[in-house]
């Protein structure tokens, strides 16, 4: 199935390592161009390179810190300058701590704010007026489960990701007659950085070992096992290509049926 990626630019946040690199790679890999951003440069770096040869594809990797709006624009502008347009965005930020409620002061909320909502406004709202002009758009959110399905300990995420979802929802409906699409990807417990992190810091809670937490969750899938990222990125690439022009506004899970709910 040929994607309708060739001479298309896609800016991938949070792209070093994880959900993010792995949507980068396949988007690379279909012929997309790619502008890809993480904290550390260095790493950041070596994943651009690994990119470059493993697909041929042509990356921009700009070091930037999507909760800081100042480190947001100049990331866009590099791409601009680069490419002169972006023709699909993907947004995704390091997820916000663990914790619950009575454990989390307003400070902790705040910094949680502006990584997952306002990241994810401040690059939307600076690629949308290419997108209209060019009357072709695609813009994908990585969320979670958690939107659906509240997950123990994850107060901030369980909550912030909702408003991503919000936002996103009824951004998709102003901006449909203009070509542009709106979607978010929900990650299960796949094997990434993150997911490692969640489980080591459940398993001091809980006095057991790491392996223990991630073979607890494994039994609440009914695949029985995490996901791999390749996976999460292959429904990714299709949400953002030609082929889904008609797919806006929808939340889609990939969790080997973890969401218990029908819908």
């Amino acid at each position: 199935m040929d994607l309708g990626f060739k001479g298309r630019i896609a800016l991938v946040a949070a792209a070093s390592q994880g959900l993010g690199r792995a949507v980068a790679e396949e988007l690379a890999a279909e012929g997309a161009s790619l502008v890809i951003c993480a904290r550390g440069k260095e790493a950041l770096d070596q994943a651009a390179g690994e990119i470059r040869e493993k697909t041929g594809a042509t990356v921009l990797a700009v070091a930037a810190d999507v909760s800081k709006p100042s480190d947001v624009s100049s990331l866009v502008e590099a791409g601009l300058n680069r490419f002169e347009r972006i023709d699909i965005l993907v947004t995704n930020a390091g997820g916000p701590p663990t914790g619950r409620f009575e454990t989390l002061p307003n400070e902790t909320w705040e910094t949680a704010i502006r990584l997952t909502l306002f990241s994810t406004l401040e690059l939307t709202r600076l690629v949308l007026p290419g997108m209209k002009e060019h009357k072709w758009g695609r813009i994908l959110n990585i969320t979670s489960i958690a939107v659906k399905q509240p997950i123990e300990n994850l107060m901030l995420s369980n909550s912030i990701r909702a408003a991503v979802t919000g936002f996103a929802r009824t951004l998709a409906n102003e901006v449909a007659e203009f070509g542009i699409t709106v979607n978010n990807i929900m990650p299960g417990y796949t094997r990434t950085e993150r997911v490692v992190e969640l489980a080591e810091t459940l398993a001091i809670e809980k006095g057991i070992n790491t392996e223990d937490v991630m073979q607890m969750w494994e039994k609440e899938i009914p695949m029985k096992r995490l996901g791999q990222p390749r996976e999460f990125a292959a429904l990714a690439a299709f949400l953002v290509s030609e082929r889904a022009s008609y797919i806006t506004g929808t939340s889609i899970q990939v969790d080997g049926g973890w969401i218990k709910s029908i819908l």
